[in-house]
């Protein structure tokens, strides 16, 4: 049967169950202790030597698993930063993606929040030097230039208010609050917009 569903599918949609099941086995497991035989049998594809078939290795899977995550949250925060020119309404944008993601597409979230990725991609960006997120730095300082967001040095400004969105979210990530993270929302912007917000 798995044979008849890969040859339904063109490589490209073959490509991105492998992607789609090395992201939940990496956030479920953790990236050294999924194997490529653990990646065929989620994706459905015959066996680990198919998956060749497409990546040389599993860390080519990570990167194209990276590269896909974040080149998608970067061309949202452009949108983001598109649609209001106000600090606040960016950051709010930001945060309720994020929470978004964080329900409908938790694996994501814990990928970007919970996996320490520079350890089996030591090539790639920091999270916080990637694209996405110099642009919501870029957020914070043009807020602070604006007097919407206290006179902070902008790190701390970013710590402050990512703290609170982060730690909330992986709680609802780990399964450690009640309800979904859209619950929470609500108060945890409240709760990181006052830690920033110029009174």
């Amino acid at each position: 049967m798995d044979q008849e569903i890969e040859q339904s599918q063109t490589p490209a949609e073959i490509q991105d169950e492998i992607i789609l099941a090395a992201l939940k086995l990496f956030t479920r497991k953790g990236y050294f202790n999924t194997s490529l035989t653990d990646i065929a049998k989620l994706a459905g594809v015959q066996n680990a030597s198919a998956v060749y078939q497409h990546f040389n290795n599993k860390q080519v899977i990570a990167t194209e698993l990276y590269a896909k995550i974040f080149d998608t949250l970067n061309v949202s925060i452009d949108d983001i930063r598109r649609r209001s020119p106000k600090a606040s309404d960016q950051l709010r944008a930001v945060v309720e993606l994020f929470f978004r993601l964080s329900d409908d597409a938790p694996e994501i979230m814990r990928f970007i929040l919970a996996l320490n990725f520079n350890e089996f991609l030591p090539e790639e960006k920091p999270l916080l030097e990637t694209a996405a997120f110099t642009k919501i730095g870029k957020i914070i300082q043009a807020g602070i230039k604006a007097g919407e967001i206290r006179n902070l040095d902008p790190q701390l400004a970013y710590a402050y208010f990512f703290g609170t969105v982060n730690q909330t979210l992986r709680l609802a990530l780990s399964g450690a609050l009640d309800k979904k993270a859209d619950a929470y929302l609500s108060p945890t912007w409240l709760a990181a917009w006052a830690s920033i917000a110029k009174k």
